[in-house]
């Protein structure tokens, strides 16, 4: 399977060098997924999430090295190969912490149902969903409660690859709803000019699922520890809302 690989050292290096440390000697090797706004090869600096990633990196001396999978196959080799230290953005659930060290907050993630307007959804609790044929991400995490009544196969589910699979599904009629992180859908619908006219009757429910925190999952080893001890210290040093804003300003003039 062909890797597609991005090397974050430009970044580090310069932050490194502005804030008066040392430039990184050393890498800090992820493995990731194409999940635009938040990490994606083809986006400056490989997203916003890898941007914030990168820059905790270079304050620990290391640079960051990103290898880019399907969200299966990048936690399995993020969390499983020596050659990795660990993969990222990944939601704190428990049954990963047994397997890794998460670090602190790199973003919040919120997750909700999008749907068509001609055909809303309705719904206070997850029982109201039953009968909601609904499009999710084959290996996604969408909260506790959601999570569990997936498993034990209390709704309806049809399984895709990518969100970009789903809302096509969704514009298809194969599901009713699909769900999706609120700041991946608003830009895949700026973004994708063929989804064609009727991506803009697809809306973002008003009740989210589950407000998620991202996370980079280390190795669960001494070394994976004292690895994410480093970042963690290094990111109480930056200012994520205000690193998230310049991205998306500098981003959307980009665009104009």
């Amino acid at each position: 399977m062909l890797r597609r690989r991005f090397l974050l050292g430009l970044i580090g290096c310069l932050l490194a060098s502005r804030m008066g440390v040392a430039a990184p000697t050393l890498r800090l090797h992820l493995a990731t997924l194409e999940w635009r706004p938040y990490v994606a090869l083809s986006l400056p600096a490989g997203g916003i999430t890898s941007v914030i990633v990168a820059r905790a990196a270079a304050l620990t001396g290391r640079e960051l090295q990103v290898d880019y999978f399907p969200w299966v196959r990048a936690m399995k080799i993020g969390g499983e190969d020596p050659a990795f230290d660990g993969y990222f953005p990944s939601y704190f659930v428990v049954e990963r912490s047994r397997r890794c060290y998460f670090s602190h907050p790199i973003g919040t993630s919120t997750v909700g149902l999008a749907f068509l307007s001609n055909a809303p959804i309705a719904w206070n609790t997850s029982d109201d969903l039953r009968k909601v044929r609904i499009g999710l991400v084959l290996g996604y995490s969408n909260g506790r409660e959601f999570d569990q009544q997936v498993a034990e196969n209390r709704l309806e589910i049809e399984y895709s690859s990518n969100d970009l699979a789903n809302i096509r599904k969704l514009l298809a009629g194969r599901t009713q709803a699909i769900v999706i992180d609120q700041l991946v859908l608003r830009y895949l619908l700026a973004t994708e000019p063929g989804l064609g006219p009727r991506a803009q009757q697809i809306l973002f429910h008003a009740k989210p699922i589950a407000q998620l925190s991202l996370h980079v999952c280390f190795h669960r080893s001494a070394s994976g520890k004292a690895t994410q001890e480093a970042f963690d210290q290094a990111l109480q040093r930056l200012d994520l809302p205000r690193i998230e804003s310049e991205y998306f300003q500098k981003f959307n003039a980009a665009r104009k």
